[in-house]
Order: structure tokens, then C-alpha cells, then sequence
């Protein structure tokens, strides 16, 4: 499962210290909460969300999956039809295959993939279609390590060679306006979507309708919208709602 049928509107539950946090540009200690993962996730379907976009926070910044747990606890809690997709933490193609074998559609791979860019290929040998290569844009530059270091990789080529690799979409999440409720960087987003033909899913920084409806315009496939739904900006109803009517 690597297509977008239609244009999503996925809501972020984002996990640390097995909580639902929302980090401000990406950085560490910035975070508000949001309570019970399975709980916001529960919320979230009933809402009508179609897919939701699982964070292990930790795991993005030790290398490791520290919520695993936690989030094991979503995916049991998901019903079938509902797609899932997480990231975070996520190092081994041993790792994406067992937690795609667990029930989940697709694994997002960041500093994994800038890395070791075949693991890409090797994952999508046994599971084709479910890797999305996350490129973490700050400054124009692909960053890695939970946003903490820079790679000099443009995220536009770097998505093309992700693309040959195998990804089956390209998260594309601009830091620099992630989780500040100030806007989008629509030029970033058209620059990412005109270098592949994959589904490209955008996040950071959405504000308002009108930013969801832009990154459709933008030709994303999908937008992930974390603090705005949190802190009731919109609902995903009025979102999704907005975008079907483009």
C-alpha cells in the first residue's frame, strides 16, 4: 500500500515518553502534550481519518524504537481499513519488516535512508511499496538525526534518488515551520513533487485550510497535520472537506 487514492489529510501522533508531543521547529524539549497515544488515535478515527502518521520522538533522536511499546499499542487498537504509517527510530531493514509484518502499510525511513540509501531497496524487495523516505528539510538542506544534523543534500535530487531506489513516497517535512501554526513554504513543496512521480506527503508548518488546500493545489498527495488539530485550529472534517471540494 503506497498509493494515495485520493488527497489525505493525516493527522501526527507523535509519541514521547509514551505521550502525544508536539515539538516546536523540530527541537527537543519544545514539546506539548497531548495525552494517550491510542486514545488521540481512537479520536482521530472517529474524526474520519482515513490514515494516521505514528512518531516514535525518541526513537528519531536516540536511533532507536524507545516507544515501542506504545506504539504497538495504537497498531492493535487500529481497525483494519485504517491505514498506518510510522517513523522514528527505525535503522534496520529487520526492523521495517517486522513492524510492516505487525500490521503496519508503510515505514518512514529519515536518517536510515541517508545513511544507508540500499536499505530502501532491500525492504521493498520483500514488501514493495512501503518504504517513505522522509527528507527533513532546514534551510533548503536534507537534515537527519531528530533534525540535528545537516547531510548538503538537496531535498528535490535527493528524492529522485530515493525514487530509483524504490520509495514508494516521499514525506517532505519543511522544519524550519514545523509545529509554529505560521504557514507553509508551498515553493519547497512544488519543488519536491516536480523531481518525482511518487506520492509525495507534506508536513510542517500547516496553519489553516487554506494551507491544506494549497499543498493539494501544490500537487502533494497528502498533507500530516499535527498542532493545528491539536489545539483545534480546524477540525480534520473541515480539512478534508475543503480539500475534496478543490
Amino acid at each position: 500500500m503506497s498509493g494515495f487514492s485520493e488527497f489525505e489529510v493525516i493527522p501526527a501522533v507523535d509519541v514521547q515518553d509514551g505521550e502525544v508531543v508536539q515539538l516546536v521547529g523540530g527541537e527537543r524539549g519544545t514539546g506539548k502534550r497531548y495525552g494517550d497515544p491510542v486514545e488521540a488515535a481512537e479520536r482521530w478515527i472517529e474524526a474520519g481519518a482515513r490514515t494516521l502518521h505514528l512518531v516514535d520522538l525518541d526513537g528519531a533522536f536516540e536511533g532507536e524504537r524507545v516507544n515501542a511499546d506504545a506504539i504497538e499499542a495504537v497498531v492493535r487498537s487500529v481497525p483494519n481499513g485504517i491505514g498506518l504509517q510510522l517513523g522514528g527510530g527505525i535503522r534496520t531493514a529487520g526492523d521495517a519488516r517486522d513492524l510492516l509484518d505487525l500490521g503496519l502499510d508503510r515505514v518512514i525511513l529519515g536518517t536510515a535512508a541517508v545513511e544507508t540509501p540500499e536499505i530502501v531497496a532491500e525492504i521493498d524487495e520483500t514488501h514493495p511499496g512501503s518504504v517513505v523516505v522522509s527528507l527533513d528539510a532546514k534551510d533548503g538542506e536534507v537534515v537527519v538525526s531528530g533534525w540535528t544534523e545537516g547531510t548538503g543534500l538537496n531535498p528535490a535530487a535527493a528524492a529522485t534518488r530515493y525514487e530509483e531506489l524504490g520509495a514508494g513516497a516521499v514525506l517532505f517535512t519543511n522544519v524550519d515551520v514545523e509545529g509554529q501554526l505560521a504557514g507553509i513554504d508551498r515553493e519547497a513543496v512544488e519543488s519536491v513533487v516536480e523531481a518525482v512521480d511518487v506520492p509525495v506527503v507534506a508536513s510542517g508548518g500547516v496553519a489553516t485550510v487554506d494551507d491544506v488546500v494549497a499543498l493539494k493545489d501544490a500537487g502533494a498527495a497528502a498533507v500530516v497535520v499535527g498542532t493545528a488539530l491539536y489545539e483545534g485550529t480546524f477540525t480534520l472534517r473541515e480539512a478534508q472537506s475543503a480539500a475534496d471540494d478543490v
